[in-house]
């Protein structure tokens, strides 16, 4: 069977892992990830791979968003026990300051499916496609409702980032992160307000860099700053020699363009 070309939308759930298995793509991969649009803490990327015929024994299994803390540790558990192989990468904030969201999140899906012990004959990707995984791919839309094996990811990806989040709560207790996860909500957006950002914070976000140029702090290590972020610093960051992509720039080849944005040490 020829890999489909086109980015598949529907409800899928285990029935495309299946038929690529059949036709002899397998073992078949999920990537998802966990905190692209928080403005604190780490992206956490996963990637699993789920034994074939196990449908019966993860009943409870769909994108990790729809379940519940509780429901989603119960999958978590059963994931991770039964799963045929899996791998979990975290991607601390300074990175995504560095290079960028999404210039991360592709890299973060290179990383997991490097991870795997078990060399995947096809990887099915949550909404984006990734070059550079070593094996055929597919952007699923809504990947984490339409696919098992990237459900799973999801899950891993969502459970692992919240305890981190509920640990740096321990370490930055002003912020409520065992709360909000580090998503931009009222309380956390006040607390940016009245601290100013923590060490964990992605800097290179705008409501991020309003909050350090309020308080007059800089941030503690390289950060690329989008032209809106620009705008908030005081006095302005000039983008010099070392102008980089804006946050939301392609990751083609991970080599970030020009598109207006400066890195600050």
């Amino acid at each position: 069977m020829r890999p489909p070309r086109a980015v598949v939308r529907g409800d899928l759930f285990w029935g495309l892992t299946s038929a690529l298995e059949r036709r002899g793509l397998g073992p078949v991969a999920g990537v998802d990830e966990a905190g692209r649009g928080a403005c604190a803490g780490p992206l956490v990327v996963a990637a699993c791979v789920l034994k074939p015929g196990d449908a019966a024994r993860l009943t409870e299994l769909t994108d990790s968003k729809l379940l519940t803390a509780l429901a989603r540790d119960r999958v978590y558990d059963r994931v991770i026990a039964r799963a045929l192989d899996y791998s979990i990468v975290v991607i601390p904030a300074a990175e995504v300051d560095l290079l960028g969201i999404h210039v991360m999140n592709i890299e973060g899906m290179r990383r997991a499916i490097a991870g795997l012990r078990t060399a995947p004959g096809y990887v099915l990707t949550d909404g984006f496609k990734v070059p550079g995984l070593g094996a055929p791919s597919l952007a699923v839309i809504k990947g984490d409702r339409a696919v098992a094996c990237v459900a799973a990811a999801s899950v891993l990806a969502k459970v692992t980032r919240d305890r981190i989040m509920v640990d740096l709560h321990g370490e930055h207790p002003a912020y409520g992160f065992d709360v909000h996860k580090g998503y931009t909500t009222n309380d956390h957006g006040a607390a940016l307000t009245e601290h100013g950002p923590s060490a964990v914070h992605r800097w290179s976000y705008t409501n991020v860099a309003t909050a350090a140029a309020a308080h007059g702090t800089r941030p503690p290590h390289k950060v690329m700053l989008t032209a809106a972020a620009l705008e908030q610093q005081e006095p302005p960051v000039r983008a010099l020699d070392d102008v980089v992509s804006q946050n939301e720039s392609s990751a083609a080849g991970s080599r970030p363009s020009s598109r207006g944005g400066a890195r600050i040490p």
